[in-house]
């Protein structure tokens, strides 16, 4: 019995070694030598750059949904960082995640939650999603940017570019901690925003799906799991809408804005 006679998506074994790779690669942290306090440090800082800086703030809130603006060279430079979170080129982020909007918890939606837990939080990216296909239409706004190609075709290199760095500097503790702990830590958060984040929290706003907020996912995504809000709102810049809610990132934008780096900056309705 094949593949296709079970219906099934046809499994992308390439994304599977990799993810094995990166999860027995942060097995190596527990070997004897390879503990400080400085590659967790690093770590650590890295992961606020690729992810909060990278990810959330760029690949998410300002080319994804175009939340607010900034010039040229500081949205390169976030493209720059979020292509080092390991999370996939950066053409197929947005067109997925767009994607995701439109038809948000629906047969057509990528990670698709309603497929189960394991599905939407890992399984999708292992397998060939036949949306895979419709992802060209998703990015048309930013595809045939030169810095966007060449981002979204390196990001591996770039990424054993960030690893030669961190040996030079720290040698193969910085190596383990800021390349394969930092990754592993970095994707299952995001990854908790497309599973956890339509399964648990509650629930603000009637969005015609299963998204919620929950607080610890915001806490480790830097404000992204306040995800009812943004699915009720999707081209806000501000996630956490209450003042329970800490979004780290809107205090970014806002940052931004006082030194004029962050203009257009979109809001949710004041009365909501």
């Amino acid at each position: 019995m094949t593949i296709e006679t079970l219906n099934l998506p046809r499994p992308r074994w390439n994304v599977i070694i990799a993810t094995v790779v990166l999860h027995l690669g942060v097995l190596l942290a527990f070997l004897p030598g390879t503990f400080s306090w400085a590659a967790v440090g690093v770590a650590v800082f890295l992961h606020w750059v690729t992810l909060g800086l990278g990810i959330t703030l760029g690949f998410h809130r300002l080319v994804s949904h175009r939340s607010f603006r900034a010039p040229k060279w500081l949205e390169y430079f976030l493209i720059l960082c979020g292509s080092l979170a390991g999370q996939g080129g950066v053409l197929g982020w947005v067109g997925f995640h767009r994607m995701h909007h439109r038809y948000s918890d629906q047969v057509q939606d990528p990670h698709d939650s309603t497929q189960g837990l394991w599905w939407s939080h890992i399984s999708w990216l292992m397998h060939d999603v036949p949306m895979r296909t419709e992802l060209a239409k998703y990015t048309q706004d930013v595809s045939a940017d030169p810095f966007y190609q060449f981002c979204h075709k390196h990001y591996i290199f770039l990424q054993v570019g960030l690893g030669v760095v961190l040996y030079l500097i720290g040698g193969w503790s910085f190596v383990i901690w800021g390349t394969f702990v930092r990754l592993f830590f970095g994707f299952h958060c995001t990854c908790f925003v497309n599973s956890a984040c339509h399964q648990w929290g509650y629930r603000t706003y009637e969005t015609g799906d299963r998204s919620t907020n929950c607080w610890w996912v915001a806490l480790l995504t830097y404000g992204e799991g306040w995800h009812n809000n943004h699915h009720a709102f999707q081209h806000s810049a501000r996630h956490g809408l209450q003042w329970w809610e800490i979004d780290l990132t809107w205090m970014t934008i806002q940052l931004l804005q006082f030194l004029g780096l962050a203009t257009n900056v979109k809001l949710a309705p004041t009365k909501q």
